[in-house]
């Protein structure tokens, strides 16, 4: 499980997360929870085959963003929502000019970046 990225792990997990079925994939598995699902109810919200469920499935349990346990016969998978939180933490570390940003604050340009945008 990570808990801290780096720009390695962030471009393997936002590699991971650039095709559309595994970004779809990723999205059910947060809004499932900690409860996770089995892969033939994936397979079945995605309609997917199995063969493409399952290369998707193992791009983004590389790249850390979810996890696999079994349960009897069942595969569940579950988003790795730490993993998930520390991405975001690497991508928005910077906010706000470098300063710590209040956890509901949305990040703003800075003027520099405003004018340069503008231009």
């Amino acid at each position: 499980m990570r808990d801290r990225f780096d720009a390695e792990s962030t471009i393997l997990a936002l590699g991971a997360l650039a095709h559309e079925n595994r970004l779809a994939l990723f999205r059910l598995l947060v809004q499932a929870g900690a409860e996770g699902m089995a892969a033939g109810a994936i397979a079945e919200a995605l309609a997917l085959p199995n063969s493409s469920l399952s290369f998707h499935l193992a791009h983004l349990t590389r790249a850390g963003l979810i996890s696999q346990t079994r349960q009897s016969r069942s595969l569940i998978y579950t988003a790795n929502y730490a993993a998930m939180n520390a991405l975001l933490g690497y991508l928005t570390e910077n906010c706000c000019g470098g300063a710590a940003c209040a956890p509901d604050a949305q990040c703003e340009p800075t003027s520099t970046t405003t004018q340069r945008n503008a231009a």
